[in-house]
């Protein structure tokens, strides 16, 4: 269908117009219902416009009992259109305490029945659209939730005389029509004129007559006896959905002024909604941010396992400027890497990602901690002079055993040893990163395997109701109780420990968002690892294949010794082209078989293919097809080349 941005705004009151001034009043209620009637009272009906306001002057009543009937009337006529005031502002109050779109829908469905209507239809489209975006999709509603008011008169229990009680049961399960799940909006059909028309009509209007049996679905219509206002639902551009409220028959019809009530909640509702769906895109963007700037997933380098726990701030603030990373470097060696930039916005987010990429640029050139942190204040510096952060970066070697620690402002680690005593390691604290014109120190410190490093950031031990370092001696504290747990010669578990981490937070102790990332230190036995240096010359590779072969038969794996052999042959020939001073060759045996030559020379190797007529250019070749992987890594002496092997 066509829409076109019309509004109810500033038109006339449907029941003021002329055309309904003349429209005959719905059936009236059977004896009795007086009694039922809801808690909106029915006013008179409106007057023409052209005939001005309802005045609020009493007029002078005629002496005797005509003028005080008349007194009477007036003031019950005055009652009952407060009593609908307050209705509409306690209704609309309760839909715009809804954020998100059930919620509103919602408070629709709870501030209409019973006290409106006995029963609601709540159809949205489907898709809803999102701000100015134009659905190119058909016209789809979609019944969104019904509610109902159901007398429990069957189940209720005898009173004394013999009375029933009648118990106002709200069931959003049961609706009090059959109606079909889907509606597509025929363009220039009645339901179509009808919402384009935005204003509410009466169930028992030429119009709604056509098109209730067009919403509801085929061969459905209200039942007998029942009223009803179908209202559309208009947001800022176009109408997304329709509301449809009944009464049942022992309740009074809809007057006049029930469309300028079913209009109020209907503009309310769909306004609300309007916001709820920008909202929605506003936290599906900040999520989907937030989860591209952080690892989707840690890796698995050799001798450490590692956990990781990210908090937003507030279910309202999901972006923010806190990060962690781990990177594999050469020599099996991995980065650990948590910052804060400050603030939890989109900025401090977009900060955070540009920190992140430099970091982990900076770590592929394997250069030493506080040189990393170096260039990071140098690369916050260029974003601007307000980019503030902190950020502590650690290298832990596996094989031997130690780990080098610099810090930029950020709070000092908590060692967990194996035993269970837990340690904050005294680190440099450092300046900010985008100070400038500061210095950065590393320490180097021992890694003992089965200790657990814990690296966060302080939106974990700073709140309003306690300082940085009272938070950090309850951390230590927790980590401490949790390793007795599981007794002096047993780890816990990474991930439960997390958690066990994140459950020190009180309801109240969370102000900032909180980047969290474990290390658990296995390392690499002296025993699984061989390591030597060769001379660049003619000489080595030879020398090479039967030191890998020495290592391999020692270690029970000469069904690799051909293959390896063979690559490190090519590896080995490869670098001895290009060095000038010694070579190194290194195997480590882990789950895997991983072989490492390095040499002086920065340049790195490059697979070609080679053509019939070259004597060379083939080794990176075999290295490609028979390693499950390989690559090459520059580092500030030269490069690194590396293979792996499956282990039978």
């Amino acid at each position: 269908m066509t829409e076109h941005p019309t509004s109810h705004e500033g038109r006339q009151p449907l029941a003021a117009r002329p055309q309904e001034r003349a429209r005959p009043r719905q059936e009236e209620a059977p004896p009795g219902a007086a009694a039922a009637t809801a808690a909106i009272p029915g006013p008179s009906p409106a007057p023409h416009p052209a005939k001005g306001p309802v005045p609020n002057a009493v007029p002078n009543p005629a002496p005797g009992a005509d003028g005080a009937a008349a007194v009477a009337d007036t003031q019950t006529l005055s009652r009952r259109e407060g009593d609908r005031l307050r209705f509409v502002g306690a209704a609309t109050r309760r839909i715009a305490r809804g954020i998100d779109l059930d919620e509103i829908v919602l408070g629709l469905c709870r501030a209409s029945v019973p006290t409106f209507s006995d029963a609601i239809l709540v159809y949205l489209r489907d898709p809803l659209p999102v701000g100015d975006e134009r659905p190119v999709n058909p016209f789809v509603l979609r019944l969104r939730r019904t509610d109902r008011l159901r007398l429990a008169d069957e189940e209720s229990e005898t009173g004394p005389e013999g009375e029933r009680l009648r118990l106002p049961v709200t069931d959003p399960q049961a609706g009090l029509l059959p109606a079909a799940d889907l509606c597509e909006i025929r363009a220039g059909g009645a339901l179509a004129e009808v919402l384009r028309g935005v204003r509410p009509v009466f169930g028992d209007s030429a119009a709604a007559r056509v098109a209730l049996p067009e919403l509801l679905g085929a061969g459905r219509t209200v039942p007998t006896g029942h009223r009803a206002i179908l209202a559309p639902l208009r947001g800022r551009r176009r109408v997304i959905g329709a509301a449809v409220f009944l009464r049942g028959t022992d309740r009074p019809p809809f007057e006049a002024n029930d469309l300028l009530v079913a209009a109020q909640l209907a503009t309310h509702t769909a306004l609300g909604i309007d916001k709820a769906v920008l909202y929605g895109r506003e936290a599906y963007i900040a999520d989907e941010l937030q989860r591209t700037m952080l690892p989707d997933s840690l890796p698995q380098p050799t001798g450490v396992r590692l956990a990781s726990r990210y908090l937003p701030a507030a279910e309202t603030a999901r972006v923010g400027g806190d990060w962690y990373d781990a990177i594999p470097l050469p020599g099996s060696r991995v980065a650990l890497v948590v910052g804060d930039v400050m603030g939890h916005s989109m900025t401090s987010a977009a900060i955070m990602g540009q920190l992140r990429t430099t970091a982990q640029t900076l770590a592929g050139l394997d250069l030493p901690p506080q040189e990393v942190l170096h260039h990071l204040d140098e690369q916050a510096q260029r974003l601007g002079s307000d980019r503030m952060a902190t950020c502590l970066y650690a290298v832990y070697d596996p094989v031997a055993h130690r780990i080098t620690i610099a810090n930029a402002g950020h709070p000092p680690p908590v060692l967990l040893h194996l035993g269970g005593r837990a340690e904050v390691l005294r680190v440099p604290p450092g300046a900010p990163i985008g100070v400038g014109g500061v210095d950065f120190e590393a320490v180097e410190l021992d890694a003992p395997a089965g200790a657990t490093l814990l690296l966060y950031t302080d939106g974990l031990v700073e709140s309003r109701m306690r300082d940085v370092w009272t938070g950090i001696e309850i951390l230590r504290e927790r980590l401490a109780a949790t390793a007795q747990l599981t007794g002096p010669d047993h780890s816990p578990p990474l991930e439960a420990l997390c958690d066990d981490v994140l459950d020190m937070l009180g309801p109240g102790d969370r102000d900032d968002d909180i980047a969290l990332l474990a290390a658990r230190f296995d390392g690499i036995a002296p025993s699984d690892v061989a390591y030597w240096f060769l001379e660049p010359e003619d000489a080595a590779p030879g020398r090479a294949r039967r030191l890998a072969r020495r290592a391999l038969s020692r270690w029970g794996l000469d069904d690799l010794s051909d293959e390896v052999e063979l690559l490190v042959s090519e590896v080995v020939t490869n670098a001895v082209r290009y060095a000038e001073r010694p070579v190194t060759l290194r195997l480590l045996r882990t789950d895997i078989l991983r072989c490492e030559v390095g040499d002086d020379s920065p340049q790195l190797p490059r697979q070609r293919r080679a053509r019939d007529t070259d004597e060379g250019g083939r080794g990176l070749f075999l290295v490609n097809r028979l390693a499950r992987r390989w690559g090459a890594t520059r580092l500030s002496t030269g490069k690194v080349v590396w293979f792996e092997m499956a282990t039978p």
